[in-house]
């Protein structure tokens, strides 16, 4: 659950932010200030599209994508026709950002991939993880109370109304999902499509229809 243990920081820019985290849900609440703060010390090779809008130079913008500030849109990534960026979205190099996607308050690492149809709010996505068509991340229970981060028998406070998945390096994330408020999960792991999930899933591990998590073989 720990920052480090389920994210490389050296796959992106809020390296140094999120560093000052134990746990990565402690940082959804610094994200803009942090995205405005390093968008004033980007070079020649961003544009300032917008004010408080930053792009890089090799990013592809499509002509009906929304860019809200503040965001910053990294080098090689696409975004592609009717993605809607809300603001405070922090979305790495060689990233795509697909059509009718929906972002707010997020840290994108490079290589993500949330391709089709995908709601990421209050979340962060470490390096090359990839949301299938349709899955999203809930972020707000349905009742309103403060989200707690279930692992195992253990309960974690975080504090927040509004919290979404985090979600550990090269994480596969199967069509049609449902990242429930609060949902971890570690490195390598896959999640079937249609999935619901909740709680704290270990690292490379399946999350299977039914809830059922067993652990990969090594090859």
């Amino acid at each position: 659950m720990k920052t480090l243990d389920l994210f490389d920081l050296t796959h992106t820019q809020a390296a140094d932010f999120l560093s000052a985290f134990t746990f990565p849900w402690e940082a959804l609440s610094g994200i803009q200030n942090m995205i405005l703060e390093l968008g004033a010390t980007l070079g020649e090779d961003y544009t300032e599209v917008s004010p408080q809008v930053w792009v890089h130079n090799t990013a592809k913008i499509a002509p009906t994508a929304y860019l809200g500030a503040p965001c910053i849109i990294g080098e090689n990534t696409e975004v592609r026709h009717g993605a809607f960026i809300r603001g405070s979205a922090l979305v790495g190099c060689g990233c795509v950002v697909g059509n009718s996607v929906e972002l707010k308050n997020v840290i994108l690492f490079d290589g993500v991939q949330v391709p089709h149809y995908n709601y990421v709010g209050d979340s962060i996505l470490g390096y090359k993880s990839h949301m299938g068509a349709g899955s999203i991340t809930s972020n707000v229970k349905s009742d309103k109370s403060l989200v707690t981060v279930k692992d195992g028998e253990n309960l974690l406070e975080t504090g927040r109304k509004k919290v979404g998945a985090m979600l550990g390096d090269h994480v596969e994330v199967g069509c049609n999902s449902v990242l429930n408020p609060g949902t971890v999960i570690g490195r390598g792991s896959q999640v079937y499509p249609l999935s619901c999930v909740r709680g704290v899933i270990p690292e490379n591990s399946i999350f299977k229809t039914g809830g059922i998590i067993v652990k990969k073989e090594q090859r």
